[in-house]
């Protein structure tokens, strides 16, 4: 049998109440007063009850906030980059004490979870968006999301009745335990993880390859909450890891499974973030590319690699596996990179994401050297079932 990663913090959180338990609170939870989550609430909802968030017990109270927006770190003292917070309106906050539980809903009026209020606090969303954001443009879709939200934040423990519920990709949603059996089964005992919001074309598939040949397995594992309005929507995405991994890939070293997160955009801090999550999951190992998480002009090419040496030599738990420009070369007839190709960029096969969405969108594929046609396929389908208007019958 396999033995991957230990958790973040030492112990794979479980935030599920089950048994007699979950029934009195069930019963409990209807008399208190309810708040609403967004869906990127849901999402960290989810990652929280599972122990993807691990050690995180709920929402982050006053003393962890700061600690992680200032110095990426609780107040424990355990590294950790990104604010997992719950916002409500202030007219909603003053209707709460400390102390209280408080039913955490979701759209449908459905109660999830319950809330401990441990502290009640105000924010600064300006230094959140410097220090988290490395920019306080509105134009960045993290800071855009940050300053739309609520001006109080309620943190303490959450208890929860039932994970948020999907009707999608059901045979991938593996919690942090269920994959890292997955891979204990398979014997794996070292993993990388690969995170992905967008179709794996030729680039990504070298990358991953490459760590394929120093470790035991690969966690193929996009992520499926919030993105950017531009980004390809999940199925189309997933059905692309399918036909990749049917055709290419060798399928007992391979896992596919979705990550519930929303996309923050955050650049480096967010790569340390990823690569967090994805050591919960059971990995050992975390693939960075270039602009890792990035978007528009915000971060330099290689912040998110270059964030990982502020940390001591195994304070994180995870290897970074970092990894250059990748592009196949005419010259050298094969995939390379910047580290392992001589030739000038005219012998490079790249098209910038402009130009692929509208070979796609015109219902040609991109360079076999660019992209595998099975999944040049599956997006020119789903780009033309996008631009071609339904006509009334």
């Amino acid at each position: 049998m396999g033995e991957t990663n230990a958790p973040h913090g030492g112990r794979l959180v479980d935030l599920l109440v089950t048994g007699a338990a979950a029934g009195a609170l069930r019963e409990t939870a209807q008399a208190l007063p309810k708040i609403a989550l967004t869906s990127r609430d849901l999402s960290d909802l989810e990652l929280l009850t599972v122990g993807g968030y691990s050690p995180l017990q709920g929402f982050m109270t006053r003393a962890d906030y700061l600690g992680v927006v200032n110095d990426m770190r609780l107040a424990s003292g355990v590294a950790w980059p990104m604010p997992i917070t719950l916002a409500v309106s202030a007219e909603q906050a003053a209707s709460l004490k400390e102390g209280q539980d408080v039913a955490l809903a979701d759209d449908s009026g459905r109660v999830l979870a319950v809330l401990a209020i441990a502290e009640k606090y105000p924010y600064d969303r300006q230094l959140e968006a410097r220090q988290v954001y490395r920019t306080e443009d509105e134009a960045h879709p993290g800071v855009a999301a940050l300053y739309a939200q609520a001006d109080v934040l309620l943190g303490g423990p959450v208890r929860v009745l039932e994970a948020p519920g999907h009707d999608d990709f059901p045979r991938y949603r593996l919690t942090p335990a269920q994959t890292r059996a997955e891979c204990a089964s398979r014997g794996w005992r070292t993993v990388v993880g690969f995170q992905t919001r967008n179709p794996v074309h030729r680039a990504h598939e070298y990358i991953q390859k490459c760590a394929l040949e120093i470790v035991d397995g690969l966690l193929l594992h996009p992520l499926v909450g919030d993105t950017k309005s531009d980004d390809i929507p999940a199925d189309v995405r997933m059905r692309c890891y399918e036909v990749l991994i049917e055709n290419y890939y060798p399928a007992d070293r391979v896992l596919l499974s979705v990550n519930p997160a929303a996309m923050r955009y955050a650049g480096p801090r967010e790569a340390i973030f990823h690569a967090l999550v994805r050591k919960n999951f059971g990995c050992t190992h975390f693939i960075v590319g270039r602009d890792h998480a990035g978007v528009g002009n915000y971060y330099g090419t290689f912040d998110a690699q270059r964030i990982f040496e502020e940390f001591a030599p195994g304070e994180l738990g995870i290897t970074p596996l970092m990894f250059d420009h990748t592009f196949f070369c005419r010259k050298c007839d094969e995939m390379a990179s910047i580290k392992t190709c001589p030739h000038d960029a005219e012998s490079r096969v790249t098209l910038s994401g402009t130009q692929v969405r509208d070979m796609l969108k015109g219902g040609i594929a991109p360079p076999i050297e660019f992209s595998r046609p099975e999944v040049a396929r599956v997006l020119i389908e789903a780009m033309q079932e996008r631009v071609t208007p339904h006509h009334a019958i």
